[in-house]
């Protein structure tokens, strides 16, 4: 029997916002190979490392508001049954994260790099939170576990741990490896990981801490008040310790050659392993968006919620679709079966020298997008009227 379901559209505003930004980001990492890397300050132009800096909001929000996403489940289940469901929904999006989302990414069929990332980061961190309602802990006790993460990991980037930092556990949950590092796992299979998993399970933790203030008795200027001064508050964070140059990111700025190199640097902040900044930086403007899009409705802002209403579908169906326009690429530049193998590399259809400008990026993103809406809106409408058990996973 179908039943009706209330959103909160600012959520829905807020992540239909960064998903849709997501995808530059892997429009660029599939199709715009072989020219200048974003953040390297040496190479890249301002143009180019805005479209790198702009998507940098997005994994941060994506994860936060999942955290809000939780509370919200929970306050339809008891303890028991919300922490079942994290735990399956959790394993659920690791088989997505290592089955499909690499393949997409990778187009390598025999999966001989297996890369963890956001997908990872929060079913990983459902399943940490799984164990936590398992212990009774309350929403408070979540996100002070969660500040305590946020604020702190990084104080490994100074108090160096010894061995253990080269061990497997440590990569997959704090250090992470960027895209330098690789952990075998026998047969000529690697894993990346780019997105380690801990700092990310802060982030959700502190969605979920959040979560409690969309309650229907809790004001709602209050809550809006909340929001954009915990956003102000975080970028102060940012601005203050960026300034410093000493905690909060491995990697300090300097000043350049150029002043448009120089405010690059500045805000050339850590994302694998993410940094405290990096994460400031990104959930303050986030919590300030999300603050500011309650009780805003017009035409725009309608069309953002209904990607942000489906995320999941959206973000599976967007890397099958822009490998899709990359094989089409491939072929039409006039390469061949035997080029779709590149020696020495784990990704396919990736030959040296392909690739399309910057321009061609934002022009496959948009096609990208405006492709997509007709399916995530009529998904959205589905999901809104029935109540299939499903329907919690996709």
């Amino acid at each position: 029997m179908s039943k009706n379901k209330t959103r909160i559209e600012s959520i829905d505003i807020l992540r239909g916002v960064v998903m849709l930004i997501m995808a530059i980001d892997h429009v660029r990492d599939a199709q715009h190979k072989g020219h200048p890397e974003a953040t390297d300050l040496a190479v890249t132009t301002p143009i180019l490392f805005f479209t790198r800096w702009i998507t940098h909001f997005c994994a941060p929000a994506f994860v936060f508001l999942s955290g809000i996403s939780v509370y919200l489940a929970g306050m339809r289940r008891d303890s028991r049954e919300l922490a079942s469901f994290l735990f399956k929904r959790g394993l659920w999006l690791l088989i997505i994260e290592v089955g499909v989302i690499s393949f997409f990414i990778t187009l390598n069929p025999h999966y001989s790099y297996i890369i963890l990332q956001v997908i990872w980061a929060i079913g990983g961190s459902m399943i940490l939170l799984g164990l936590l309602i398992t212990m009774k802990a309350s929403p408070v006790t979540v996100g002070i576990i969660g500040f305590v993460i946020f604020a702190c990991h990084n104080i490994f980037d100074i108090l160096a741990p010894g061995p253990i930092d080269k061990s497997v556990a440590w990569q997959l949950l704090l250090s992470g490896n960027g895209w330098a590092g690789e952990i075998p796992i026998g047969k000529g299979h690697v894993i990346n990981v780019p997105y380690a998993l801990l700092p990310w399970t802060g982030v959700m933790f502190m969605g979920y801490a959040f979560g409690p203030m969309y309650h229907q008795a809790f004001d709602a200027a209050r809550r809006k008040k909340i929001l954009l001064n915990t956003g102000l508050g975080l970028l102060g964070l940012f601005f203050i310790f960026r300034t410093i140059n000493s905690y909060g990111d491995p990697e300090p700025w300097s000043v350049q050659k150029t002043a448009a190199l120089t405010v690059i640097s500045f805000f050339n902040v850590t994302k694998y392993p993410c940094s405290l900044l990096y994460l400031s930086m990104t959930l303050g403007v986030a919590l300030i968006i999300l603050s500011r899009t309650e009780n805003c409705r017009n035409r725009l802002t309608s069309i953002l919620a209904v990607y942000g209403s489906v995320p999941f579908f959206y973000y599976v169906l967007h890397w099958g679709l822009i490998q899709v326009i990359t094989i089409t690429l491939f072929f039409s530049m006039g390469y061949t079966t035997n080029q779709i193998v590149t020696p020495g590399s784990a990704f396919f259809f990736a030959p040296d020298g392909f690739g399309i400008p910057l321009a061609g990026v934002y022009l496959v993103w948009v096609t990208v997008i405006v492709f997509l809406y007709l399916p995530c809106r009529r998904f959205s409408a589905y999901k809104k009227a029935n109540r299939q058990w499903w329907l919690s996973y996709v």
